[in-house]
This record gives C-alpha cells, sequence and structure tokens, in this order.
C-alpha cells in the first residue's frame, strides 16, 4: 500500500485527508484509521497507561504505514497487522523515555486483571505497580516485550500468541518465562523498596 507522508494531514476528528493525487492511496488509509483507530489507541493505553502517549503512539503507527510506500502487505488481517504495531510502538515509546524496572506476577496479574473492585488505597498501590510493570517492559528484549503484553494486558494464550508471532507455543512459553523472571524482579526491589 503505497503512501507518502507528506501527503497526509491530520485534522481535528481524527480524519485523514487525502491530497488530490493520492487518491485512492489515501482513502483506503482513511478506511484502516477509521476501522482499527479504537483498537490501536486502546491497545496503545493498556501498555502505556497515558491518553497522551496512546494519542502518540495512534499517530506513530498510521504515519509509520504512510511512510512504507508499496513495502507493505497488510493482507490477510490488517487488524492483527495494526494491533501488533500498536503494541511495538507503545514498548518504542516506553524504552525511549527510558522507563525501565521488573515483579513477582503472582502479585502482578490480580492487580492487572482487578479493575475498580479494590478499595481506594488498593487501586493507588495498583497504579504504581503497574506503572512499575510498564517501565519493565521497556527493558525487555521486543520479542518478549510483545509476549508480554499479548498474555497480560490483551489476554491472549500462549498457542494465539504463536500464531500471531509466526512461532511455537514452547518459544512462546519460553519467552514468557523470561519476562515473567525480570518483571517479577522489578516489582519485587519496588515493593521491597517502597519507590
Amino acid at each position: 500500500m503505497p503512501v507518502n507522508a507528506t501527503h497526509l494531514r491530520v485534522i481535528p476528528g481524527s480524519r485523514i485527508e487525502a491530497v488530490p493525487e493520492t487518491g485512492q492511496v489515501m482513502m483506503e488509509l482513511e478506511s484502516l484509521f477509521r476501522e482499527h483507530n479504537d483498537r490501536v489507541f486502546r491497545t496503545a493505553y493498556k501498555v502505556t497507561g497515558s491518553i497522551v502517549d496512546a494519542e502518540d503512539v495512534l499517530q506513530t503507527v498510521f504515519l509509520r504505514l504512510s511512510r512504507r510506500q508499496g513495502e507493505l502487505n497488510l493482507e490477510p488481517s490488517p487488524g492483527s497487522y495494526l494491533h501488533r504495531a500498536a503494541i511495538n510502538a507503545s514498548l518504542d515509546l516506553l524504552r525511549q523515555r527510558g522507563r525501565s524496572k521488573s515483579i513477582s506476577i503472582d502479585e502482578v496479574e490480580p492487580v492487572l486483571t482487578a479493575g475498580r473492585k479494590m478499595d481506594p488505597e488498593s487501586l493507588r498501590a495498583g497504579r504504581e505497580i503497574r506503572e512499575v510493570v510498564r517501565r519493565s517492559l521497556g527493558t525487555l528484549g521486543e520479542k518478549s516485550a510483545e509476549i508480554f503484553v499479548l498474555k497480560y494486558f490483551e489476554g491472549y494464550d500462549n498457542k494465539e500468541i504463536a500464531g500471531l508471532m509466526g512461532t511455537s507455543p514452547m518459544v512462546v512459553g519460553v519467552l514468557l518465562h523470561r519476562a515473567r523472571t525480570r518483571v517479577k524482579k522489578e516489582v519485587g526491589d519496588f515493593l521491597e523498596g517502597g519507590k
């Protein structure tokens, strides 16, 4: 899908407008944006924990897409491609900002999935732990961080992750174990130090 970023103009209301000479390509990009921008934003928000950062990731994903003239094949599933692109762009943002640190999955998993049923003190502690988890993602390798996000932020099982990543469930399990060990350490350090 060849698109030139110099032909894009983001306008209020989250629309991408085509410059006349880009016609069909711009309409395809706008269609992709309209169909998938919510999922890209929600994924980015889950990873970054920030509305502003999620908006930056949304913009980054679609600008990167627009710059990949003819290099990209989004078939058979543009949604899957954009979902992974959102995760990777979010992780890039976390790394770029220098957020780094690690945890115990047994302590973190309930916090990641509990939601609003917790009391105010637990919610505050949960927010702090989630921030430590986010920072620790910046210290993981790209593939390990992506697998961790797919498992704990998006709720995929190992077999589904393997399908998305084009690898085996065994490899996913090994990388996930290493990522959990690293994150456990970071959260443990945080909990012991009260940082």
